[in-house]
């Protein structure tokens, strides 16, 4: 079973002073990219959640995210008089009026340095655990959201390699008209000239020329690439990088048959393959 790599997961914690929301966001990516963003006095735990995101998610552009709202009447905040009282005095000792206003003083000095002082929080373990598990639910929720956007893309995938099968069976039926089409293109090249040839020389010629133009093992490993394709689909783990090496083969194949095709409506089946495979090369690389 394929997963995209594209999901969303979100979880929310009521705590008794504080509302925790966590959100986790990921994008396709060729490897795992992670961007944490926690609060300061949660940084400890940093290592960990990477840890546990990088175990779950495998790949892709991660962006983890907690948010703190504070719900309780207390705060760790505290504006450190003293410091704003000098603030505002050396603030008057600059203004040299009687007519200063106190209030403007006041804005301003609340923005110098160590005007707030905040307590530093210590790490409560039991608070910890209750976001800790909050995250395994933000995560299950986007490896769910996961494997439903990779369901369409099974699908579409699926549809993509079928029409390519179709094609492909168009290309073998024309086999037959299109080394006729060469013998008598050969055969009118030659009579244009108006030279004497020898017939069994010219069959020799003409069996090795079309010996290059033969496409029956491309057929057959295109056929088979296209069969492997739609195995790995079918299997428990979800390699995009695996389906993307099979695409790049299928590729390959489809190319060659194009440039040995030599026949018109051959190399129309050819283009249809290649526009196929184009929009499966899209999608496969927002496969996990």
């Amino acid at each position: 079973m394929i997963h995209s790599m594209t999901g969303y997961g979100k979880s929310v914690l009521h705590l008794s002073d504080k509302k925790v929301t966590i959100e986790i966001k990921s994008l396709n990516s060729k490897n795992l990219d992670l961007n944490v963003r926690i609060p300061s006095y949660y940084r400890v735990k940093e290592l960990a959640v990477r840890k546990q995101l990088a175990s779950k998610l495998v790949r892709g552009k991660v962006d983890f995210s907690i948010y703190i709202e504070m719900t309780a009447d207390e705060t760790s905040t505290t504006v450190n008089k003293g410091v704003v009282s000098e603030y505002m005095q050396q603030l008057r000792n600059v203004v040299q009026t009687g007519s200063s206003n106190d209030v403007e003083l006041l804005k301003m000095a609340v923005r110098m340095p160590d005007a707030l002082k905040t307590e530093r929080e210590e790490l409560d373990e039991d608070e910890w655990a209750q976001i800790s598990a909050n995250i395994q639910k933000a995560i299950k929720d986007i490896i769910q959201y996961r494997i439903d956007e990779a369901a369409s893309l099974e699908k579409d995938f699926k549809l993509r390699i079928e029409n390519i099968q179709s094609y492909l069976e168009e290309v073998t039926s024309f086999d037959d008209a299109r080394i006729s089409h060469v013998k008598e293109r050969l055969k009118k090249a030659i009579d244009d000239l108006k030279v004497q040839t020898d017939e069994n020389r010219f069959e020799q010629e003409l069996i090795y020329y079309l010996e290059k133009l033969d496409i029956n093992e491309e057929k057959v490993r295109l056929a088979n690439h296209l069969t492997y394709f739609l195995q790995e689909l079918g299997t428990e783990d979800s390699n995009g990088k695996k389906l993307g090496f099979i695409v790049q083969e299928i590729g390959r194949e489809v190319n060659t048959i194009g440039s040995k095709a030599n026949f018109a409506p051959m190399q129309k089946a050819v283009i249809q393959m290649k526009n196929e495979l184009e929009k499966i090369k899209e999608q496969v690389l927002n496969v996990l």
